[in-house]
């Protein structure tokens, strides 16, 4: 069953192809680490579990990236507002997002490299396009100069794109090069502040050159798939492609699936200006799989706007859905239930997911079978089946994350739920 959605960069649905050999390389944009991840955070990094799910089931092995952005102008000040080093408080950050993305049930990439260790790489880089004639200088900074006309194989840059262009770390949005689309590669800074020494002088490369970096060190140009949310399209990831074509001749990646925001009030969340529901306290809540329910409850790439009331309207649900699916398993009583018809739920679900990434019209089909659960007169599966009904709930608990089925610890006598 193939993977199919509308590709960010060309606005073509296509299926994701198969790699003839070794694992599909994905890489996802990961966080800063300057502050608490929040649930937009949670809403995407989610989008590319499911995707990773979805191969898993399929027996598709995945490498899976994901950068953590450990030096950059806001880890800077708040390490200094709070007395710790740069380092110290990426450090701490990067522990904290890490634990909140286990705790919503997420599997942990392969690889979590840090940008400040491929700053050897980065600089290398920024070389290999100075051969090419695209590097310029501008006081105390260099450039990427893009050549005109714009190349019509990356993304085409409209207002409506722009107007969700995140900026260089550390610099205006006005200073955005909507016009000649030139991105920063390296600037002049000195310590405490992230600095390097390098041919133009101590100082930190830019940001687009970090996920160029290292994929192509862990993975290969171009990877399979490559995403985050829609807010990354530009600069970043129109930079990243325009670096594949320079050295390549080939955009940064073969598919791109980018995620809506989750907004609040009207305006995304966002760590930099403060308007977000930390992932964590959401967590606290609802627990990871009201949770995981409610941030799927629409679209991938309809923006989600953020109520305290859906989300406890989605935890009751939950809690309805979850009780109905664990006590339909026979314990001996048995139902006039068809094992068989949970097997076929599965494939709907996985269908669903398969079909466009509606992981949201997947998610209802779910919905729709716990309605049934209830309207039949045992609400179990048939005598004897016991066996076959866990196997085939803990395959969909594998393909959606969520978990149907709780078991007693053996120590305590405590109710959780199954891993997986």
């Amino acid at each position: 069953m193939d993977l199919t959605f509308r590709d960010s960069l060309t606005g073509e649905r296509r299926p994701v192809p198969r790699p003839a050999r070794g694992p599909l390389a994905l890489y996802v944009c990961g966080p800063t680490v300057n502050d608490m991840a929040h649930v937009g955070h949670g809403r995407t990094y989610l989008y590319f579990d499911l995707v990773r799910r979805f191969f898993r089931d399929d027996g598709v092995a995945v490498r899976h990236v994901m950068n953590i952005t450990d030096f950059e102008d806001k880890i800077t000040a708040r390490a200094r507002s709070l007395g710790l080093s740069w380092r110290a408080l990426a450090r701490r950050e990067e522990g904290r997002f890490k634990a909140d993305l286990a705790a919503l049930r997420l599997l942990p990439p392969d690889l979590t490299p840090r940008a400040s260790t491929f700053v050897p790489e980065m600089i290398e880089l920024i070389r290999r396009l100075e051969k090419k004639g695209r590097i310029v200088r501008d006081g105390d900074s260099w450039y990427y100069r893009t050549p005109a006309p714009h190349n019509a194989r990356n993304f085409p840059v409209g207002a409506e794109l722009a107007k969700h262009a995140v900026p260089e770390p550390g610099q205006p949005a006005e200073a955005l090069d909507l016009v000649n689309r030139d991105f920063l590669v390296w600037r002049t800074q000195e310590k405490p502040a992230a600095s390097w020494a390098s041919p133009w002088g101590p100082g930190a490369p830019g940001w687009h050159l970090e996920c160029f970096a290292m994929a192509e060190r862990h993975l290969s140009i171009p990877v399979d798939l490559h995403g985050g949310g829609i807010d990354l399209v530009f600069p970043h990831h129109y930079a990243e492609n325009e670096i594949a074509l320079a050295l390549y001749d080939v955009p940064f990646s073969r598919h791109f699936l980018h995620t809506a925001f989750v907004t609040e009030n009207g305006r995304k969340m966002s760590k930099s200006t403060g308007n977000l529901v930390p992932l964590r306290s959401a967590l606290e809540e609802a627990g990871p799989d009201a949770l995981r329910w409610y941030l799927v409850s629409r679209p991938y790439h309809v923006r989600l706007e953020w109520s305290g009331r859906e989300l406890e309207a989605a935890r009751r649900e939950w809690a309805f859905i979850e009780a109905l699916l664990r006590s339909s398993i026979p314990d001996g009583a048995g139902g006039g239930l068809d094992p068989a018809d949970l097997d076929a739920l599965t494939e709907r679900v996985k269908a669903g997911i398969a079909d466009g990434f509606e992981v949201d019209r997947a998610f209802a089909e779910i919905r729709s079978f716990a309605e049934r659960l209830g309207h039949d007169a045992s609400g179990r599966f048939e005598r004897g089946s016991s066996s076959r009904v866990r196997r085939s709930l803990t395959r969909l608990e594998r393909l959606t994350g969520l978990s149907f089925q709780r078991v007693a610890h053996p120590a305590t006598g405590r109710v959780g739920p199954r891993s997986g």
